[in-house]
């Protein structure tokens, strides 16, 4: 029985799959030392974590959210200090996180997505049926993260998902957005006419919470968020909401 929601994301995630496993053999044989390479190789993590951050709705709670995150460390002997892993290992270890999200999506079911987008929520007007329910889980995964003072995770999880719906209408237009960053996206969208001006409230941090979180998924010590820059990421993405949902 065809299933076009889950299939659509198996069909993405196994052609990550297939391009990881091209990169593994390219490093083999060059090291990754040229600049090809390298770039080849930075685009394709880059895809892997706008994969993952859409399969997650930009919560860094999720199981896959964790798992991607978790990729790029080495796992250290107990007492020595947390290193980034290789090259190669990096590689292998995004495939697993791919395998594991192609594994839990085969568990999926079209209909079962169905009904639960079917019920009403804040992310009904979300095109994509398999990410409402996901969304719905960040969404409170940010509100309760500011709630407890973790203003850092609750940005974080906010832009994830201001990023998520961003993406969600601009490809129900047919635009392809993979290769855009999150400024970029939030341009297309208001060229689109899709929302306003709202994220020019934005703080600074929201703009790149990609490189602050990094590999890791969470902010660096020396990057300082406070309840204001949460709180007004949290405004503009409830605003942005209503925008991409004026019925509600």
């Amino acid at each position: 029985m065809e299933q076009p929601l889950v299939d659509g994301f198996r069909q993405r995630v196994d052609r990550l799959i297939i391009e990881g496993d091209a990169l593994r053999a390219r490093v083999a044989d060059t090291g990754a030392t040229d600049s090809a390479s390298l770039a080849a190789m930075r685009a394709w993590q880059q895809q892997c974590g706008v994969a993952v951050n859409e399969l997650s709705g930009g919560s860094k709670a999720h199981w896959l959210a964790r798992a991607f995150s978790e990729a790029f460390l080495v796992r250290p002997v107990p007492g020595d200090p947390v290193e980034e892993a290789s090259v190669t290992e990096i590689v292998s270890r995004l495939i697993e996180v791919l395998q594991q999200a192609d594994q839990a999506l085969a568990r999926t079911d079209d209909a079962v997505l169905t009904q639960e987008a079917s019920q009403p929520r804040r992310f009904d007007f979300v095109h994509n049926l398999a990410l409402r329910p996901v969304l719905e889980r960040a969404y409170a995964d940010a509100r309760s993260a500011f709630d407890r003072g973790d203003f850092g995770s609750s940005l974080v999880t906010a832009c994830g998902l201001l990023e998520s719906i961003l993406t969600d209408a601009l490809e129900s237009t047919g635009q392809r957005v993979h290769h855009l960053t999150f400024d970029a996206r939030i341009a297309a969208a208001e060229q689109a006419g899709m929302i306003k001006s709202e994220c020019a409230r934005l703080p600074p941090a929201a703009h790149h919470y990609r490189e602050l979180s990094g590999a890791h998924g969470d902010l660096p010590q020396d990057v300082v968020v406070t309840a204001r820059d949460a709180r007004a990421v949290i405004q503009v993405l409830q605003m942005v909401m209503r925008d991409l949902n004026p019925g509600r």
